[in-house]
């Protein structure tokens, strides 16, 4: 934040301005279609690579272009603003690489942030399973130890990029029995022996970004993919999802933000009963509300993606708090947008009910929203010492 002001600095707001030029250029005309065959649009995906918007928040001494977690929100806002399944293609590839940056893992981090930067690898992260969901610590995906060599088996579920993404960051347990403290985190490729994927999931919303079980049938991985250290794998999850949930407060916010451009533009251009429906009071109602749950999740995104770069210990607080908070309203907004459309707005011919359907799942993954307000119960009493 610039100082003495809430405003971001000046060389972000013009990023800002550069993201929105290509995201309204060579996005927005694809996003309807995208959402519609819901295929995987290679296309767009040249475009990212091209304007460097893939190395946007990784260190320059990995191969990035620097400006941290905040700019790398910006560019999700902007990016979601017309398409929230597209703006995944970075979001994903951003969630793979931190828990390598948490866990110290240089040499892996190094190998995989240059490939993404250059536009050559596309990660994913492998937690949720079919009865591990908000529970990750029941997960059942096993690994043993044999020689040089890791074998892992079992089968992640919901996995956003699955069989598009080149590596995976994937969890398993020694033994489900211990819970939390079996778990380790390793570097699985697509090539390698035993992984395979399931069906594409047929989702409600953030369709042409795929979602497919990992399945991993004695995966024979060399020993040297574990990252960090064994039995430590449970923690860099948690502190992963500290660092990426920001992240998707930032989706929701773009979703939110481009919901409302459409529906304060119609109301200023619908008449009914002789006037413009933005001259009617209920309608002007509906207007401030939703442009105050924006700027507000604005504000506290913001705040929670500068704690991220400061490597700020309230990060957990605040990163569950901008979450939550940025995506019950992009619900709300998105649902506001539609209502002010009325018949309009429940068809496709318009963005609104699109952006509605994207915003639902900022609310479930990285954790649903009845979990963050466990996360920040439990901070509030932690600092009470309760």
């Amino acid at each position: 934040m610039a100082e003495g002001r809430f405003e971001l600095p000046e060389e972000l707001e013009e990023f800002r301005a550069l993201v929105r030029r290509i995201a309204e250029e060579k996005i927005a005309p694809r996003a309807a279609e995208v959402d519609e065959t819901d295929e995987w649009p290679e296309d767009v995906y040249k475009v990212l690579v091209d304007a460097d918007l893939m190395a946007v928040g990784y260190p320059e001494e990995l191969g990035g272009s620097g400006g941290g977690y905040l700019a790398f929100g910006v560019l999700m806002e902007e990016l979601s603003r017309v398409s929230a399944g597209v703006a995944l293609t970075p979001g994903v590839s951003k969630l793979g690489v931190i828990p390598l940056a948490v866990a110290g893992d240089r040499e892996k981090e190094r190998a995989m942030t240059e490939g993404i930067c250059r536009g050559e690898i596309l990660m994913s992260y492998a937690l949720t399973e079919p009865g591990a969901g908000s529970d990750p610590a029941a997960m059942t995906t096993r690994y043993v130890r044999d020689g040089d060599s890791f074998v892992l088996t079992g089968t992640k579920r919901f996995i956003s990029g699955a069989g598009v993404s080149h590596a995976y960051v994937a969890f398993a347990t020694t033994d489900p029995s211990l819970r939390a403290k079996g778990v380790s985190a390793f570097l699985v490729m697509k090539d390698d022996p035993g992984v395979s994927f399931g069906r594409k999931e047929e989702k409600m919303g953030i369709r042409g970004s795929p979602t497919r079980e990992v399945i991993l049938e004695d995966c024979r991985i060399p020993a040297d993919r574990l990252i960090g250290e064994e039995g430590a794998g449970f923690a860099y999850a948690l502190k992963t999802l500290d660092y990426s949930r920001p992240a998707i407060g930032a989706q929701a916010l773009g979703i939110a933000q481009g919901a409302f451009d459409v529906a304060s533009r119609y109301a200023t251009e619908r008449v009914q009963f002789g006037q413009r429906i933005a001259d009617f009071e209920a309608i002007q109602f509906m207007l401030a509300d939703m442009a105050m749950k924006i700027e507000a999740s604005r504000l506290l995104v913001y705040k929670a993606l500068a704690l991220c770069d400061a490597a700020d210990p309230r990060i957990t607080y605040f990163s569950a708090a901008a979450k939550c908070f940025a995506s019950d309203a992009a619900m709300e907004v998105t649902t506001d947008a539609v209502q002010i459309l009325g018949g309009y707005g429940y068809m496709r011919e318009y963005p609104v009910e699109r952006m509605m359907r994207d915003a639902k799942i900022t609310q479930i993954y990285e954790g649903t929203n009845q979990i963050q307000r466990l996360v920040i119960a439990r901070q509030i009493l932690t600092a009470l010492g309760a």
